[in-house]
């Protein structure tokens, strides 16, 4: 990691960051003179910044706080290292990192160690996972009373209207994409493709997939956060909220992954369409969690929005074959790439805690054995399907009552996050409408 920086001598600060329950990144400006002391020592904050709500608010009734005497925990670098912050002017180098106990030990509370226990479940049968995710987002104007597209600076022009695979939308935003990709290579993100979507202003990229579950969910931490400070610095907004227009499509978070056993092969290829009995086990272990896990898909006020009939967002508990209506998906292909699609999760997601839930619950279907129902064809709005949570707050009490959520979580997650939504619950519903997109645009 000091290597990095002697190579990059005009890096003159550096930031530490970790993240939040909410996919916020909490952490310190450093002098770069002071960054071999981080490498080495790590550094310090108290437990409960893990712990806050969407405005940056301590929870009022977390024991993290005054019962403990808001205790410190010791952050240290992740094995990502440090990398380039391509949307700042000045040269600046980024350092994730992530929380221990002062005995060493992992802090539970801590999204990225709960994605770390659920690997840690894999390697123990002699599994890996293997990721892709696929992030749509939206561009916005939000100079103004409302949110609009930009205009383009390629055209002068302000474009509204769905532009759905448009490469015309593309061309518009050229120098945006142009330098989104040069800044991905600088920060080793496996940007893949790129589209524009059914929304107003609305794309998505693809990320390759990864045989490392941790820095898949780093790629799209680090990738939400290149995409916003970037549009910055291109005198508009990015957005990954759900749904920021009312009548146009919301942006998800579709997540494809399979499991390679120790000589790595592909546990879901049966050499046919149909996959192996394992991977039924698998989509029934995510079928069986997706109402616990619905918070984690859907963690906002606004998330909520999105996942109604027709939208282009799940709202039955089925799966299907080729058929981008259901929540879990297997897509058509080479049987050697058989994989699970996961629907369910919009853009505002925190992306440990969503491969973590996704994840764990496969595994829980797996080492289960449990067979699913039939999947689904046709239509998946028509048909009479168990739905999902449809409200936030019956959305944490699944996610606190599931005992599904139990073998995935560490009980102090659990209960942090339950304590973090129901108070965002309560301030949200102080706010109308505006407001909270407000809140929501910049900070998921």
């Amino acid at each position: 990691m000091k290597n990095w920086l002697r190579k990059h001598p005009l890096v003159r600060t550096i930031r530490v960051a970790a993240a939040d329950l909410n996919g916020q990144a909490r952490g310190k400006r450093v002098p770069t003179r002071f960054a071999d002391k981080v490498v080495e020592d790590g550094t310090r904050f108290p437990l409960s910044v893990l712990n806050l709500d969407i405005w940056g608010e301590d929870i009022d009734d977390s024991p993290l706080v005054f019962d403990s005497g808001d205790a410190d925990g010791v952050l240290k670098p992740t094995e990502r290292g440090f990398m380039p912050m391509p949307w700042l002017k000045a040269p600046t180098a980024l350092l994730p990192i992530w929380m221990f106990r002062e005995n060493g030990a992992p802090y539970e509370g801590d999204p990225r160690h709960a994605l770390r226990a659920v690997v840690d479940r894999y390697k123990a049968r002699g599994l890996t996972p293997v990721c892709a995710m696929e992030l749509e987002f939206f561009l916005i104007d939000d100079s103004g009373k409302k949110p609009q597209i930009p205009i383009s600076p390629r055209s002068g022009i302000r474009r509204k209207g769905a532009e759905t695979l448009s490469i015309r939308a593309l061309d518009a935003f050229d120098d945006f994409f142009t330098d989104l990709y040069d800044a991905c290579e600088e920060m080793d993100i496996p940007a893949d493709t790129a589209i524009s979507e059914a929304g107003l202003g609305q794309f998505e990229v693809n990320l390759m997939h990864c045989d490392d579950a941790l820095r898949a969910a780093d790629d799209a931490w680090l990738f939400k956060m290149l995409v916003k400070g970037l549009a910055r610095s291109h005198g508009f907004a990015a957005s990954f909220m759900a749904k920021p227009y009312e009548d146009y499509a919301g942006s998800g978070l579709h997540t494809h992954f399979s499991v390679l056993d120790a000589q790595g092969d592909n546990i879901f290829d049966d050499g046919g369409p149909k996959g192996t009995p394992i991977l039924r086990h698998a989509v029934n272990g995510c079928l069986d969690a997706m109402s616990g896990s619905t918070l984690l898909f859907a963690p906002h006020a606004n998330s909520y929005d999105r996942m109604v009939p027709g939208a282009h967002a799940p709202t039955g508990i089925c799966w299907a074959y080729e058929n981008r209506t259901s929540a879990i998906r297997i897509p058509s292909g080479a049987p050697a790439a058989r994989r699970i699609e996961h629907r369910v999760a919009g853009g505002d997601v925190n992306p440990y805690l969503l491969l973590a839930a996704i994840l764990g619950a496969a595994l829980n279907g797996i080492e289960d054995g449990t067979e699913p129902p039939e999947p689904i064809t046709g239509n998946a709005y028509a048909a009479d399907l168990p739905q999902m949570p449809t409200q936030w707050n019956a959305a944490i009490d699944a996610f606190e009552a599931s005992p599904q959520i139990a073998r995935i979580f560490a009980p102090e997650l659990i209960r942090n996050l339950v304590l973090t939504k129901r108070q965002e619950l309560h301030f949200m519903s102080e706010l109308d409408a505006k407001e909270q997109v407000e809140i929501y645009l910049d900070t998921v």
